[in-house]
């Protein structure tokens, strides 16, 4: 494990928020972590913080710079004078964001260069590997720009996990009086006594009310969990009456509307959950992190381009898996995608969730073995910048 004890370092990340909640998700994770287990000092630099509160309410909307779980938090926008900020040793650009120019001259400027990395998006596909830390030279200015692409393979620089988040989440996974405070405290007294909890968090999806139909003849009983959102709204549309907060019945489904939730509590509530639907970059690593089947719901992309990042990630994900195992999976996984028909998918892929948890647990341990993001920055972070040393 690298060690903790780094000479002082000023990292600065920058954020432009897409989605919503992804971009500034895997941005705050990455912080928070930098911060508590390496003791930089790091800025981070953002373009929405309403968002941003979503996942963390301490977050004043209206500061322009604020200090939350030691992170320098600023806000990101256009009458920014950037030739009057000094930039950090470190700096990262992340998820497709551009660093404004005036602040790249800032950067040439500087007589030691700032370390300048470009942190991509997550992609199993094979050309990864290939232009991890690759350099970057910038035509217009001596500067070079290194790119660092999280990943699923000891060749790329991982997946964002916090020291102590496996052990943790297992923990609470094991502890039922623990799950049952967690319950209660979102007023669902009654959590644990449904046979299967599932957590339900999508974009969108037209064959919704065809799988709540299932669930609602099914011969056991369900209990999904949404989030406030689109997904949220389309479901208040099909079944009357279900409002936030309030638990709605039909058959053997209930319904419940939760509040967007801290992301401490989501990892919770993925870890308390038998079945995981996760979209886009952020809910998908903490859903293999939690080791309970999930579904994930990919970026939607024009011409169907999605749909090959879907497939290179299911590729590796299930290499060791039985064929027709697999194949349920991969059956629901696309409709879920493409908007198909769900229920005999849905079937298959339901019959098969004890195997589905077993080879989640052995996916995880692979994952645990290529060493955390945050870790693997640090360390190429260091090679680069400080003098070399030994590692333990």
């Amino acid at each position: 494990m690298l060690s903790a004890q780094l000479p002082a370092q000023r990292w600065e990340i920058f954020c432009s928020v897409v989605d919503n909640f992804g971009d500034i998700g895997i941005c705050w994770r990455l912080s928070r972590q930098l911060v508590a287990e390496f003791r930089l000092t790091v800025t981070l630099w953002v373009d929405d913080l309403t968002s941003f509160q979503r996942l963390c309410p301490e977050v004043n909307c209206q500061a322009e710079q604020q200090q939350l779980s030691g992170v320098d938090v600023r806000h990101w926008h256009s009458d920014i004078d950037w030739q009057q900020q000094q930039p950090a040793n470190v700096i990262i650009e992340a998820l497709a964001c551009t660093i404004p120019y005036a602040y790249q001259q800032q950067m040439a400027a500087q007589r030691l260069k700032p370390l300048w990395l470009n942190l991509e998006y997550l992609s199993a596909e094979s050309w990864v590997e290939d232009c991890h830390t690759l350099g970057s030279p910038q035509p217009q200015l001596p500067l070079d720009k290194y790119f660092f692409f999280p990943g699923f393979t000891a060749k790329t620089g991982g997946l964002l996990c916090e020291q102590a988040l496996v052990p943790t989440l297992d923990q609470f996974a094991q502890d039922r009086q623990a799950q049952q405070q967690f319950w209660q405290q979102l007023k669902l007294d009654d959590a644990l006594q449904y046979s299967r909890r599932i957590s339900l968090f999508a974009y969108g999806q037209q064959q919704l009310g065809t799988l709540f139909q299932r669930w609602q003849q099914a011969g056991s009983t369900t209990l999904c969990l949404i989030p406030v959102g689109q997904l949220a709204e389309q479901a208040m549309a099909i079944c009357a009456g279900l409002k936030p907060g309030q638990p709605w019945r039909q058959g053997q489904l209930t319904l419940c509307i939760l509040p967007f939730l801290p992301q401490p509590e989501y990892d919770k509530l993925l870890a308390a959950c038998d079945i995981n639907f996760v979209r886009g970059e952020d809910s998908i690593i903490r859903a293999q992190w939690a080791a309970k089947p999930f579904i994930w719901q990919i970026y939607r992309q024009d011409e169907q381009a999605h749909l090959d990042k879907l497939a290179a990630f299911f590729k590796r994900y299930t290499a060791n898996w039985p064929g027709s195992l697999a194949a349920a999976l991969w059956d629901f996984w696309l409709q879920w995608n493409t908007e198909q028909p769900l229920i005999d998918s849905w079937q298959q892929f339901e019959s098969q969730l004890d195997e589905i948890k077993q080879k989640n647990h052995e996916w995880r341990q692979q994952l645990i073995a290529n060493g955390d993001l945050a870790t693997n920055l640090v360390r190429f972070v260091e090679k680069k910048i400080i003098m070399p040393r030994n590692f333990s």
